[in-house]
């Protein structure tokens, strides 16, 4: 650490304990223990109140921080540009947010117009809105109903809820909205578990040609979306096999399904192109995105379209059909002012390579820890977004015990790594470790990572 905070902290822990409600976890823990108060970053490193050093392979915790902690540059993007315009309210313009949305589309060929909110959920919403306002334009509000795919996860508010395919996170929360459909993972290790696949010849072809089969069933006259994580990321890193986008693509063609695309993990660079869907020869309608946009240096998501959507809310004849739509936030210009200094950096220090090659790296090291720890199931990821699934017998499959993934975690951090693991997500299925370094990682960082996930699977599982 810098030594510029000072060597006592008992009374910002105390403020914490007794005033901040700490997302995603059981807060009645911190009546007995101290929570985790991370203070400082500077590349890859953070440290907590105790001036404990960790390696932090998830990227902030949720696939965010892609350029790393402490970047001056960042810093000084959003400082100049908050002295000379901090915010005006969307229906204006501001400079950051022009230039910022010309760069971003020409990172997306066949895309063309950027919605700017403040959050991967809010971002989502926004798509969710245009797939509806478009069926009430065009189809009488007939073609209304959006698919969502098993175990993909679209946000926390209660529209997106409606459209996340994890259980455990969505229980207690309901009702639900209608008009949310869910489709077939495509998960292919979890093949046998699965009665509701279409058909083909492959796993890709029946695992998407069951997305054909629900359109059928709810009858394409009414289904007017279908939203997908490129790579699935909370639940489980799942990469779908070869040929399934290409086939969920002609499916979406064939019955005027709009094809959004949730980039909100995936995009900006993690996988090892500027957006996961890159990686596949498919065109979609809107794309989705947050977290690495501005690597948590400022909030900022985006709504991104192409120019035949934009067009359908042009229609000056009613007084209803432009998208009658604010986010507050979305006028900020610190997201956009920082998301640019982002891009720079990703380009200029060549991160997509160095995802690429660390990335590679990274899924050697663990397929090398499969062949030694009987524990794991399989090993899948792309570039810097991998995982892997932990089990209790290899010959059937059966999901390691949530209490051991999450002694694996906590063993992790005792040596000074963070790594993640699917949580609360799907009964008895919360067993994939989840590893999501900055793009800035080394060879070295790699394999102090993998080397701490050794050493935990050989204590929990022996």
């Amino acid at each position: 650490m810098d030594g510029n905070l000072p060597n006592d902290l008992s009374e910002i822990v105390a403020n914490d304990k007794a005033h901040v409600w700490h997302h995603l976890i059981q807060n009645k823990l911190f009546e007995t223990v101290d929570p985790n108060i991370i203070v400082e970053g500077k590349g890859l490193r953070v440290w907590n109140q105790a001036g404990k050093e960790h390696i932090d392979a998830v990227s902030g915790g949720v696939w965010t921080v892609n350029v790393g902690y402490g970047r001056e540059s960042m810093a000084n993007a959003v400082r100049d540009q908050l002295l000379k315009m901090n915010y005006f309210a969307g229906a204006a313009g501001t400079v950051p947010s022009a230039i910022f949305a010309k760069r971003l589309i020409e990172k997306m060929p066949g895309m063309s117009r950027v919605y700017f909110s403040n959050s991967g959920s809010e971002a989502n919403e926004k798509g969710f809105k245009m797939i509806r306002q478009i069926a009430h334009k065009k189809y009488g509000g007939k073609k209304n109903k959006i698919l969502f795919r098993e175990r993909d996860y679209h946000g926390t508010t209660i529209g997106t809820m409606a459209a996340g395919g994890h259980h455990q996170r969505n229980a207690q929360y309901g009702p639900f909205p209608e008009g949310f459909i869910s489709v077939p993972h495509c998960l292919e290790y979890r093949e046998h578990l699965q009665d509701n696949l279409g058909q083909g010849e492959t796993y890709a072809l029946k695992a998407a040609n069951a997305i054909e089969d629900v359109i059928l069933r709810e009858g394409p006259d009414t289904v007017g979306g279908l939203i997908l994580e490129p790579i699935t990321a909370g639940g489980g890193v799942i990469v779908p096999p070869d040929g399934y986008w290409e086939r969920v693509q002609e499916i979406c063609k064939k019955y005027n399904v709009l094809l959004m695309i949730d980039e909100v993990v995936c995009g900006l660079g993690r996988t090892g192109t500027w957006f996961g869907y890159q990686h596949y020869d498919i065109q979609p309608d809107i794309v989705t995105m947050a977290k690495g946009v501005a690597s948590g240096y400022a909030a900022i998501s985006l709504t991104v379209t192409t120019e035949k959507i934009f067009d359908l809310f042009k229609d000056t004849s009613d007084d209803l059909s432009y998208f009658r739509d604010i986010s507050t936030f979305g006028g900020c210009t610190a997201g956009p002012a920082a998301a640019l200094e982002n891009m720079r950096i990703i380009e200029e220090e060549n991160l997509l390579e160095n995802c690429i090659e660390r990335g590679k790296q990274l899924m050697e090291n663990l397929h090398t820890l499969a062949e030694k720890h009987e524990c794991i199931g399989e090993v899948r990821g792309k570039g810097l977004f991998c995982g892997a699934e932990l089990v209790s017998n290899r010959e059937t499959r059966e999901p390691a015990e949530e209490s051991k993934v999450a002694a694996v975690v906590k063993d992790c951090m005792g040596q000074g790594v963070i790594i993640g693991a699917t949580n609360r997500s799907f009964p008895g299925f919360n067993n994939t470790l989840c590893l999501s370094p900055a793009l800035i990682c080394t060879a070295e960082d790699i394999d102090l990572i993998t080397e701490a996930v050794d050493q935990a699977l050989t204590r929990v599982f022996g």
